[in-house]
Protein backbone atom coordinates (compact mmCIF):
# COMPACT_ATOMS: atom_id res chain seq x y z
CA UNK A 1 0.00 0.00 0.00
CA UNK A 2 1.22 3.59 -0.78
CA UNK A 3 1.75 5.57 2.55
CA UNK A 4 3.47 8.44 0.80
CA UNK A 5 1.81 11.61 1.26
CA UNK A 6 -0.70 13.44 -0.63
CA UNK A 7 1.26 16.34 -2.28
CA UNK A 8 0.45 19.60 -0.66
CA UNK A 9 -2.32 22.22 -2.15
CA UNK A 10 0.32 25.08 -3.80
CA UNK A 11 0.35 28.79 -2.11
CA UNK A 12 -2.46 30.91 -3.00
CA UNK A 13 -0.85 34.33 -3.95
CA UNK A 14 -3.76 35.90 -5.07
CA UNK A 15 -8.30 35.58 -4.06
CA UNK A 16 -10.30 37.56 -5.11
CA UNK A 17 -13.83 36.90 -3.87
CA UNK A 18 -17.38 38.07 -4.92
CA UNK A 19 -15.45 41.55 -6.41
CA UNK A 20 -18.25 44.23 -7.73
CA UNK A 21 -16.94 47.59 -9.61
CA UNK A 22 -19.11 49.84 -11.13
CA UNK A 23 -18.88 53.52 -12.33
CA UNK A 24 -21.93 55.46 -11.10
CA UNK A 25 -24.83 53.26 -11.26
CA UNK A 26 -23.19 50.79 -14.45
CA UNK A 27 -22.07 47.37 -12.92
CA UNK A 28 -18.85 46.40 -14.42
CA UNK A 29 -17.85 43.71 -12.27
CA UNK A 30 -20.71 41.64 -10.78
CA UNK A 31 -19.69 39.08 -8.34
CA UNK A 32 -16.25 37.92 -9.29
CA UNK A 33 -14.46 35.02 -7.89
CA UNK A 34 -10.86 33.83 -8.60
CA UNK A 35 -7.68 32.62 -7.31
CA UNK A 36 -4.19 32.32 -8.97
CA UNK A 37 -1.48 29.95 -6.88
CA UNK A 38 2.16 30.25 -6.50
CA UNK A 39 4.15 29.94 -9.48
CA UNK A 40 0.99 29.76 -11.89
CA UNK A 41 0.43 31.56 -15.35
CA UNK A 42 -3.63 33.23 -15.15
CA UNK A 43 -4.75 34.21 -18.13
CA UNK A 44 -7.89 36.94 -17.69
CA UNK A 45 -9.67 36.97 -21.14
CA UNK A 46 -12.93 38.06 -22.82
CA UNK A 47 -14.86 39.87 -25.22
CA UNK A 48 -14.65 43.85 -25.60
CA UNK A 49 -16.09 45.24 -22.48
CA UNK A 50 -16.50 41.86 -20.76
CA UNK A 51 -14.41 43.98 -17.68
CA UNK A 52 -11.20 42.08 -17.90
CA UNK A 53 -9.14 45.22 -18.18
CA UNK A 54 -11.02 46.43 -14.61
CA UNK A 55 -10.83 43.62 -12.90
CA UNK A 56 -6.76 44.38 -13.73
CA UNK A 57 -6.98 47.65 -13.19
CA UNK A 58 -8.78 46.38 -9.67
CA UNK A 59 -6.03 43.64 -8.96
CA UNK A 60 -3.59 46.43 -9.26
CA UNK A 61 -4.81 48.78 -6.63
CA UNK A 62 -5.63 51.61 -9.41
CA UNK A 63 -8.91 51.71 -8.29
CA UNK A 64 -11.58 51.45 -5.36
CA UNK A 65 -14.21 48.29 -5.42
CA UNK A 66 -17.43 48.84 -4.56
CA UNK A 67 -17.80 45.30 -2.53
CA UNK A 68 -15.77 42.05 -2.13
CA UNK A 69 -12.44 40.95 -0.86
CA UNK A 70 -8.74 40.76 -2.60
CA UNK A 71 -6.56 39.16 -0.69
CA UNK A 72 -2.56 39.68 -1.93
CA UNK A 73 0.26 37.60 -0.67
CA UNK A 74 -2.60 36.84 2.28
CA UNK A 75 -3.20 40.52 2.85
CA UNK A 76 -6.41 42.00 2.88
CA UNK A 77 -5.74 44.86 0.92
CA UNK A 78 -8.80 46.91 1.85
CA UNK A 79 -7.42 46.30 5.15
CA UNK A 80 -4.33 48.22 4.61
CA UNK A 81 -2.37 51.26 5.94
CA UNK A 82 -0.77 53.41 3.40
CA UNK A 83 2.64 51.84 4.09
CA UNK A 84 1.28 48.41 4.57
CA UNK A 85 0.08 49.43 0.64
CA UNK A 86 3.67 50.31 -0.42
CA UNK A 87 5.32 47.42 1.23
CA UNK A 88 2.84 45.11 -0.59
CA UNK A 89 3.37 47.24 -3.94
CA UNK A 90 7.16 46.50 -3.86
CA UNK A 91 6.51 42.78 -4.39
CA UNK A 92 4.25 43.12 -7.57
CA UNK A 93 5.29 44.20 -10.93
CA UNK A 94 3.24 45.57 -13.85
CA UNK A 95 4.15 45.69 -17.36
CA UNK A 96 1.62 48.09 -18.91
CA UNK A 97 0.37 47.79 -22.71
CA UNK A 98 2.32 50.10 -24.25
CA UNK A 99 5.24 49.89 -22.21
CA UNK A 100 5.35 53.50 -20.41
CA UNK A 101 9.16 53.89 -20.79
CA UNK A 102 9.84 57.32 -20.14
CA UNK A 103 10.84 58.67 -23.38
CA UNK A 104 13.68 61.23 -21.48
CA UNK A 105 15.70 58.48 -19.79
CA UNK A 106 17.62 55.89 -21.06
CA UNK A 107 16.78 52.17 -20.87
CA UNK A 108 18.85 51.93 -18.10
CA UNK A 109 17.46 54.75 -15.82
CA UNK A 110 13.69 53.36 -16.26
CA UNK A 111 14.69 49.96 -15.43
CA UNK A 112 16.72 51.26 -12.20
CA UNK A 113 13.64 53.75 -11.36
CA UNK A 114 11.83 51.29 -9.18
CA UNK A 115 15.25 50.76 -7.36
CA UNK A 116 15.37 54.69 -6.95
CA UNK A 117 11.99 54.98 -5.58
CA UNK A 118 11.72 52.08 -3.20
CA UNK A 119 15.08 50.85 -2.11
CA UNK A 120 18.94 52.98 -0.56
CA UNK A 121 20.78 51.00 -3.41
CA UNK A 122 24.04 52.90 -4.28
CA UNK A 123 24.33 53.74 -7.51
CA UNK A 124 26.46 50.87 -9.20
CA UNK A 125 24.36 48.00 -7.16
CA UNK A 126 21.55 49.40 -8.92
CA UNK A 127 22.90 49.58 -12.43
CA UNK A 128 24.34 45.91 -11.89
CA UNK A 129 20.70 44.58 -11.19
CA UNK A 130 19.21 46.90 -14.13
CA UNK A 131 21.96 44.77 -16.27
CA UNK A 132 21.51 41.61 -14.89
CA UNK A 133 17.49 42.01 -16.02
CA UNK A 134 17.89 43.17 -19.42
CA UNK A 135 20.00 39.57 -19.84
CA UNK A 136 17.13 37.87 -18.22
CA UNK A 137 14.78 39.37 -21.26
CA UNK A 138 17.72 39.38 -23.94
CA UNK A 139 18.37 42.82 -23.61
CA UNK A 140 22.19 42.98 -22.90
CA UNK A 141 23.85 46.02 -23.95
CA UNK A 142 21.17 47.74 -24.58
CA UNK A 143 20.75 49.90 -21.00
CA UNK A 144 22.64 53.37 -23.06
CA UNK A 145 19.91 53.72 -25.57
CA UNK A 146 16.77 55.56 -25.80
CA UNK A 147 13.27 53.95 -25.94
CA UNK A 148 13.00 55.78 -29.38
CA UNK A 149 15.47 53.38 -30.54
CA UNK A 150 13.90 50.41 -29.40
CA UNK A 151 11.67 48.34 -31.70
CA UNK A 152 8.13 47.52 -30.47
CA UNK A 153 9.02 43.97 -29.22
CA UNK A 154 12.27 45.58 -27.54
CA UNK A 155 10.11 48.15 -26.00
CA UNK A 156 8.03 45.01 -24.25
CA UNK A 157 11.27 43.20 -23.54
CA UNK A 158 12.44 46.17 -21.39
CA UNK A 159 8.94 47.13 -19.59
CA UNK A 160 9.43 43.43 -18.50
CA UNK A 161 12.69 43.95 -17.17
CA UNK A 162 11.18 47.29 -15.11
CA UNK A 163 8.43 45.23 -13.63
CA UNK A 164 10.58 42.06 -12.37
CA UNK A 165 13.94 44.31 -11.49
CA UNK A 166 12.74 44.02 -7.82
CA UNK A 167 11.91 40.22 -8.27
CA UNK A 168 7.98 40.42 -7.70
CA UNK A 169 5.94 37.75 -6.29
CA UNK A 170 3.47 38.71 -8.85
CA UNK A 171 3.74 40.36 -11.98
CA UNK A 172 0.56 41.56 -14.13
CA UNK A 173 0.88 41.89 -17.88
CA UNK A 174 -1.72 44.08 -19.84
CA UNK A 175 -1.64 42.82 -23.14
CA UNK A 176 1.71 41.75 -23.36
CA UNK A 177 1.41 40.75 -27.42
CA UNK A 178 -0.53 43.28 -28.42
CA UNK A 179 0.72 45.26 -31.50
CA UNK A 180 3.47 42.50 -32.88
CA UNK A 181 4.24 40.42 -35.92
CA UNK A 182 3.44 36.72 -35.07
CA UNK A 183 7.20 36.11 -34.76
CA UNK A 184 8.13 38.78 -31.93
CA UNK A 185 4.68 37.79 -30.38
CA UNK A 186 5.53 34.39 -29.94
CA UNK A 187 8.83 34.90 -28.57
CA UNK A 188 7.64 37.14 -26.28
CA UNK A 189 5.42 34.13 -24.62
CA UNK A 190 8.52 31.97 -24.54
CA UNK A 191 10.01 34.68 -22.47
CA UNK A 192 7.34 35.05 -20.38
CA UNK A 193 7.12 31.33 -19.46
CA UNK A 194 11.30 31.14 -18.90
CA UNK A 195 10.61 34.31 -16.37
CA UNK A 196 8.17 32.18 -14.54
CA UNK A 197 10.30 29.52 -14.54
CA UNK A 198 13.57 31.64 -13.55
CA UNK A 199 12.11 33.71 -10.73
CA UNK A 200 9.23 31.36 -9.56
CA UNK A 201 6.74 34.33 -10.44
CA UNK A 202 2.89 34.01 -10.62
CA UNK A 203 1.73 35.73 -13.69
CA UNK A 204 -1.06 37.17 -14.55
CA UNK A 205 -1.95 37.99 -18.21
CA UNK A 206 -5.02 40.47 -19.41
CA UNK A 207 -4.82 39.28 -23.14
CA UNK A 208 -7.06 38.74 -26.31
CA UNK A 209 -4.57 37.12 -28.23
CA UNK A 210 -5.93 33.41 -28.50
CA UNK A 211 -2.67 31.87 -29.61
CA UNK A 212 -0.90 33.23 -27.19
CA UNK A 213 -3.19 32.42 -24.24
CA UNK A 214 -2.78 28.92 -24.90
CA UNK A 215 0.57 28.94 -25.52
CA UNK A 216 1.06 30.03 -21.46
CA UNK A 217 -1.33 29.70 -19.69
CA UNK A 218 -1.68 27.18 -16.73
CA UNK A 219 -5.12 28.32 -16.20
CA UNK A 220 -7.65 30.60 -17.87
CA UNK A 221 -10.35 32.55 -16.57
CA UNK A 222 -13.06 34.01 -18.88
CA UNK A 223 -15.16 36.46 -18.15
CA UNK A 224 -18.67 37.85 -20.26
CA UNK A 225 -20.14 41.28 -19.36
CA UNK A 226 -18.75 41.38 -16.08
CA UNK A 227 -19.25 37.44 -14.57
CA UNK A 228 -17.25 34.72 -14.98
CA UNK A 229 -17.79 32.47 -17.56
CA UNK A 230 -15.53 29.77 -16.90
CA UNK A 231 -12.09 29.35 -14.99
CA UNK A 232 -9.84 25.84 -15.80
CA UNK A 233 -6.69 24.35 -18.11
CA UNK A 234 -6.74 25.36 -21.50
CA UNK A 235 -7.36 21.68 -22.26
CA UNK A 236 -10.70 22.33 -20.17
CA UNK A 237 -11.73 25.34 -22.28
CA UNK A 238 -10.74 24.19 -25.51
CA UNK A 239 -13.93 21.10 -24.70
CA UNK A 240 -15.69 23.50 -23.01
CA UNK A 241 -19.22 23.10 -25.16
CA UNK A 242 -21.10 26.63 -24.23
CA UNK A 243 -21.97 28.33 -27.18
CA UNK A 244 -20.31 31.89 -25.85
CA UNK A 245 -17.61 30.10 -25.11
CA UNK A 246 -16.89 28.48 -28.84
CA UNK A 247 -18.24 31.92 -29.99
CA UNK A 248 -15.24 33.30 -28.46
CA UNK A 249 -12.57 30.49 -29.48
CA UNK A 250 -13.73 30.78 -32.78
CA UNK A 251 -13.92 34.69 -33.26
CA UNK A 252 -17.68 34.15 -34.34
CA UNK A 253 -20.63 37.10 -33.52
CA UNK A 254 -23.98 35.98 -32.03
CA UNK A 255 -27.11 36.62 -33.23
CA UNK A 256 -29.37 38.86 -31.25
CA UNK A 257 -32.90 38.36 -31.49
CA UNK A 258 -33.81 41.88 -29.91
CA UNK A 259 -36.99 42.49 -28.27
CA UNK A 260 -38.61 45.34 -29.92
CA UNK A 261 -40.93 46.00 -26.45
CA UNK A 262 -37.57 46.11 -24.38
CA UNK A 263 -35.88 47.97 -27.61
CA UNK A 264 -38.45 51.08 -27.20
CA UNK A 265 -37.97 50.99 -23.71
CA UNK A 266 -34.06 51.50 -24.04
CA UNK A 267 -34.71 54.48 -26.64
CA UNK A 268 -37.41 56.34 -23.96
CA UNK A 269 -34.76 55.61 -20.80
CA UNK A 270 -36.72 53.47 -18.73
CA UNK A 271 -35.17 50.92 -16.53
CA UNK A 272 -36.73 48.12 -15.82
CA UNK A 273 -36.58 46.41 -11.70
CA UNK A 274 -35.03 43.15 -11.25
CA UNK A 275 -38.39 41.64 -12.20
CA UNK A 276 -38.81 42.98 -15.42
CA UNK A 277 -41.04 45.70 -14.88
CA UNK A 278 -40.78 49.37 -15.80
Amino acid sequence: MDTSPEPAESVKVLEVENLVAQYGERIILDGVSLDVHEGEIMIIMGGSGSGKSTLLRHLMGLERRASGTIRMLGQDTAALTGQEKLELHKRIGVAFQGGALFSSMTVGENIMLPLQEHTDLDLRTMEIMARMKLEVVDLAGFEDLMPSELSGGMIKRAAFARAIVMDPKILFCDEPSAGLDPVVASALDDLILRMRDALGMSIVVVTHELDSAFKIADRMTVLDAGRILFIGTPDELRAEQSERIQNLLHRRTEEETGDPEEYLRRLLGERLDKEGHP
